[in-house]
């Protein structure tokens, strides 16, 4: 059993693959308090090495990857403690989601791979590790993923129908159903930051738009939009995921052949971004039309010009971060495996199989004792 005010700290590399979020999270009763945060960057060589990834990557490849990977894990907790000078042994445990490269969540041999060994971890900090949390959904018959949802209800559930967008590389809805009852749903709804931060990487050289300035600089194209909007994936009815496996350059690069493609690389990445909001917003008013309140977090939060196209979209909806809510929106999902470490060392399920399609609640994770 967990003291009454358990430290943890919780770990997440997203889509984006470039780095690792770590947040160090004080639990009193069931809610959780943010007590520090840190952002440790991936070396440039093994986030090329990670972006590279795919179907014909050699086994040789990804068991390197993921001891690397593991060891950037181990290195951003330590990080984190040097920063807050707290001891080692006062962390009850890690929860780490690990990076993605592999997420197949249809058809009878469904799978998903996160890398980042959690035995480097629990070596190199000493501290307890919880780790692979989406394949015992996985084997319950649902997606893996989004798991978030049931921190999200625990934390930002309110006392009327809201909707928690987390816009990382995929953006991830939580359908909120406040005091009134009902259950908490929520899928991907598709890219979030994924394709934009290709576009800057590829024709800006940049890792991403910083503060939306590329796209504040185009202008919309409505032709090409409708011809994004056209994605089968976007209409498929949840449970539902997705990932780098779908939505990558490959996906970009054929839509940028279409003859109604943007000419200006500005153009572009607004119409881009503009995708994103739209495919959010459709999402909110097919599945949560009761929603009165929308709260963003991941690193699209900070887009400017994403939040302004999210608004327009859903006028009649209070549209903001969840910094108002308590929880930076950069360390929300951190958070959230953090207190997924916690839900599976006091025996409780962590999913939401109205979410994910899972046949049951299980619980999530395996131990990787500290020493």
């Amino acid at each position: 059993m967990a003291s009454p005010a358990a430290l943890y700290i919780g770990l997440i590399s997203g889509t984006s693959m470039d780095g690792i979020d770590a947040a160090l999270v004080r639990f009193r009763g069931n809610r959780p308090e943010l007590l520090a945060a840190r952002s440790h960057a991936y070396h440039s060589t093994l986030r090329q090495r990670l972006l590279a990834v795919g179907a014909q990557t050699a086994v040789r490849e990804l068991s390197e990857l993921d001891a690397a990977v593991g060891d950037s894990l181990a290195a951003a907790v330590l990080g984190l403690l040097e920063t807050t000078q707290i001891p080692a042994e006062r962390i009850t445990a890690i929860g780490s989601h690990g990076q993605t490269v592999w997420h197949a969540p249809d058809g009878p041999l469904a799978n998903s791979l996160q890398i980042g060994d959690p035995n480097r971890i629990a070596e190199r900090t000493g501290i307890t590790t919880v780790a692979d949390f989406r394949r015992r959904d996985m084997a319950a018959g649902g997606q893996g993923a989004p798991l978030a949802p049931a921190f999200h209800q625990v934390f930002f559930g309110g006392n009327s129908p809201s909707a928690l967008i987390n816009l990382g590389g995929i953006a991830n809805i939580s359908l909120l159903p406040g005091r009134s009852g009902g259950i908490v749903t929520g899928f991907d709804t598709g890219p979030a930051n994924v394709l934009m931060d290709t576009w800057a990487q590829q024709r800006f050289d940049l890792p991403y738009d910083r503060d939306g300035a590329i796209a504040a600089s185009g202008q919309i194209n409505d032709r090409w939009l409708r011809h994004l909007l056209e994605e089968p994936y976007l209409q498929r009815e949840p449970p539902k995921s997705t990932g780098r496996e779908l939505f990558n350059g490959q996906w970009l690069d054929h839509r940028l052949a279409h003859p109604d493609a943007p000419d200006d690389p500005c153009d572009v990445m607004v119409t881009l971004c503009a995708f994103t909001a739209r495919t959010v917003a459709d999402a909110v008013l097919r599945w949560a039309p009761e929603a009165t309140r929308i709260h963003l977090c991941g690193g699209g939060a900070r887009n400017p010009v994403l939040g302004k196209l999210l608004a327009e979209a859903l006028p009649d909806r209070q549209v903001g971060s969840t910094a108002v809510l308590g929880l930076d929106p950069d360390w929300v999902e951190a958070a959230g495996f953090a207190w997924l470490a916690r839900e599976h060392l006091e025996g409780r399920t962590g999913n939401e199989p109205a979410v994910t399609g899972a046949g049951k609640r299980v619980v999530l994770g395996a131990v990787y004792p500290g020493t």
